[in-house]
């Protein structure tokens, strides 16, 4: 087959969720098919190491993808040109966008639909263009793949789609993501957080992802327990946070939260030296970093709506992402050294359920099924 991936958020320092399955599924799916073909659609300079091999074929196009209106040029003129030109028998389009101009038959991995649940969370311009083309672009596909059950039934229920051509691929976690020694940890805690141990949060800081509850359960634990602990935050500065940046200045803990902005290459191991993850979202598609703490044996507490069940298991805390007392209360829950450890023993049992091959392997069949249709 001569397949086309629509590569165009594969950019370096910026590999959080929607980049990190691109790379590591496609990574994947093109070292287990010599037999194909692979044009890879950039919409900026790209970076060498998204090459994977001699079988991919890198391509640039403009304009770079900035805003809906340069979205919707490379979308519906540009792509379909250079699949026209390439004669390209089918398109994977793995970032929850398509093309509707293109004949190609396309397959589409969709991550969420957040939009359509806190609309009040993006910017006014972008929620028109999701609400306006999302639901076409899910139509149109020929084969689409979810990276949740959650995710699966909620884009069939908000589109009205044929079940049957819904499938689903799940995420997984980088390899580099490996529990440290005892040593490895208190190099990095003395380096990080003054040698305290602290929770830690991974991903962007936007209204969805719940930060400022964080802080507000971080501030709560720590007028109960009187303990040492920091809180650590690693992920770029997204949009609307000014509630945020408010609930950061005004906490009385503020010396003891520890904001790096922008992707950290070393978060690996700032995950494997935690005490806890602390991911409380208001919603996911998915939520990558709780396999990322499991696997690094860092116990996890997660919020329990959309997909952070289906990730978690019975190998996490779940909490109300509402309610900053009971996210506090996890926290303390999470101090007791007997729940730690039976949360790391059932963590090592979840994990093994999620593969990046597994996952190139469905992504793969179904563009063969895509071509077939």
């Amino acid at each position: 087959m001569r397949i086309a991936i629509n590569t165009r958020v594969l950019l370096k320092g910026r590999m959080e969720g929607v980049c990190r399955y691109i790379h590591e599924t496609v990574q994947c799916m093109v070292k287990a098919h010599p037999e194909d073909h692979f044009y890879f659609i950039f919409d900026r300079p790209y970076g060498d190491s998204f090459i994977y091999s001699d079988n991919v074929t890198p391509i640039v196009i403009g304009p770079p993808t900035r805003d809906p209106i340069l979205w919707y040029a490379w979308f519906e003129y540009a792509l379909p040109r250079v699949l026209k030109k390439y004669d390209i028998d089918v398109l994977l389009s793995p970032d929850n966008y398509l093309s509707l101009k293109t004949l190609v038959p396309t397959v589409l991995v969709s991550h969420d639909i957040a939009y359509a649940h806190y609309p009040e969370h993006l910017p006014r311009r972008v929620l028109r263009y999701y609400r306006k083309y999302f639901p076409r672009f899910h139509r149109k596909a020929k084969r689409i793949v979810a990276v949740s059950e959650a995710t699966r039934k909620d884009i069939i229920t908000q589109y009205n789609l044929d079940p049957t051509k819904v499938v689903v691929g799940h995420n997984s976690a980088p390899t580099k993501f490996k529990p440290l020694s005892e040593t490895r940890q208190q190099e990095i805690r003395n380096d990080i957080s003054d040698g305290r141990p602290y929770f830690i949060y991974v991903g962007a800081v936007h209204p969805r992802k719940n930060v400022v509850r964080i802080v507000r359960a971080f501030n709560r634990f720590k007028d109960i327990t009187g303990s040492d602990f920091k809180l650590l935050i690693i992920g770029r500065d997204a949009w609307k946070n000014q509630e945020f940046d408010r609930e950061l200045v005004r906490s009385k803990y503020r010396n003891d939260i520890i904001w790096k902005r922008g992707y950290a290459p070393e978060v690996h191991e700032y995950v494997a030296a935690a005490f806890a993850l602390i991911y409380v979202s208001l919603f996911e598609g998915f939520g990558i970093p709780i396999l990322e703490a499991m696997h690094c044996d860092v116990p996890v507490i997660c919020s329990n709506v959309s997909s952070m069940p289906e990730v978690a298991g019975d190998a996490a805390l779940l909490t109300s992402p509402y309610n900053a007392e009971e996210i506090a209360g996890s926290m303390r829950y999470i101090l007791d050294d007997g729940i730690r450890q039976e949360l790391i023993k059932k963590a090592k049992i979840q994990r093994s359920k999620f593969s990046w091959q597994r996952t190139a392997d469905i992504i793969h069949e179904q563009l063969f099924l895509a071509l077939k249709s």
